[in-house]
């Protein structure tokens, strides 16, 4: 396991020998997932910080010129304060991994060279997205170190992106929505959280906050968490028969087996684990969100009625499901008018 130095972070082996580590404060712990210093585990991190913590993550005085010191100018700047705390995480999940590798680094001393050779790492570990991950924060603070002097030009420029062959975040079909729906049934925190990123079709940053004060007149009404955008959706009666049959009488819908509710990375690291249990290995909380738009697109949804359930900013990635459902309908119809023209033109037998 590498060493990484953070404050409030422990390690231990459980009793299949693994070594494990947690964030401990305050008298609480909170699981960090993932090899120390990725991408998960610092999310987790971030998470476990604004859960039990209060101020910046590290608290010394860093030395001027490093990159240590740009993070900490950057976290105190308007352009990161004035950022949605959804958009913080994610970005701090990111730092907090740079700060890590790449903290003690004087930032005048970062040439191109060295951020293709860090980008060429990031992507035979963790893929394109991590890579492209790591470039984007690396340049955005390099921005910032342009403004408080630090640099005079830009050392991530010219560097591009890793073409990425996938679309991302794999779409869940109709078999494994049954599968896990077998596994879990209604009545099941785990079928209610399922029921949630399916029937909203809202990212699981905003479904952990969803609970009963967001329902009027059988709508659910949330302001999403990334966005700011307000999405009004009527429940679907699954979701509805979810919500009355799943006993709760917290805050939220979904809590942990101690009431207590969900962090983004908690909940995601629990799904993970139930959908483990249902035999599906691959798909994530996130491809429900695809599966939703997916289906509002089959069911012959406009591109305009879908986003105004999932509350996306752009229409690019909504018109690819209603494109793909158009398709897959026009070919239908298409072979359905070959296979009838045919049996219309087959030769009729004689008396």
């Amino acid at each position: 396991m590498a060493t990484i130095k953070l404050p409030y972070v422990h390690t231990y082996t459980d009793v299949r020998g693994k070594r494990r580590c947690y964030y401990r404060r305050k008298g609480r712990r909170y699981p960090l997932p993932g090899s120390p210093g990725s991408t998960e585990f610092m999310t987790a991190y971030v998470d476990a910080e604004a859960c039990f913590g209060e101020g910046p993550i590290v608290e010394r005085k860093p030395r001027a010129g490093t990159l240590e010191a740009v993070i900490q100018s950057y976290y105190a700047s308007s352009g990161y304060l004035s950022l949605r705390p959804a958009t913080k995480n994610t970005y701090r999940g990111i730092i907090e991994r740079v700060r890590a590798e790449h903290g003690s680094k004087r930032v005048a001393h970062l040439e191109r060279r060295h951020v293709a050779d860090i980008v060429a790492a990031k992507f035979k570990d963790g893929g394109p997205s991590a890579a492209n991950n790591f470039l984007r924060v690396l340049r955005m603070l390099c921005n910032h170190a342009i403004e408080v002097g630090e640099l005079d030009h830009n050392p991530t420029f010219n560097v591009r992106k890793i073409r990425s062959g996938s679309e991302g975040f794999v779409t869940w079909d109709e078999d494994a929505i049954a599968r896990y729906e077998k596994r879990w049934p209604i009545g099941t925190r785990e079928r209610l959280a399922f029921a949630l990123l399916l029937y909203t079709g809202q990212r699981r940053g905003d479904v952990v906050t969803m609970g009963r004060q967001h329902v009027a007149d059988g709508v659910l009404t949330i302001s999403q968490s990334k966005t700011g955008a307000t999405v009004s959706i009527p429940l679907h009666s699954e979701l509805k028969k979810a919500i009355d049959q799943t006993p709760n009488e917290q805050l939220t819908f979904i809590v942990t087996k101690h009431g207590a509710p969900y962090t983004p990375s908690g909940f995601g690291n629990a799904f993970r684990d139930w959908c483990n249990q249902a035999g599906i290995t691959k798909l994530t909380a996130h491809g429900l969100r695809k599966a939703a738009a997916r289906r509002l697109a089959e069911a012959g949804c406009s591109v305009h009625q879908i986003a105004a359930i999932t509350g996306h900013r752009t229409l690019k990635e909504v018109e690819r499901y209603a494109a793909k459902a158009d398709q897959i309908r026009l070919a239908r119809d298409a072979m359905k008018t070959l296979s009838e023209r045919e049996v219309a033109n087959m030769p009729k037998k004689s008396g």
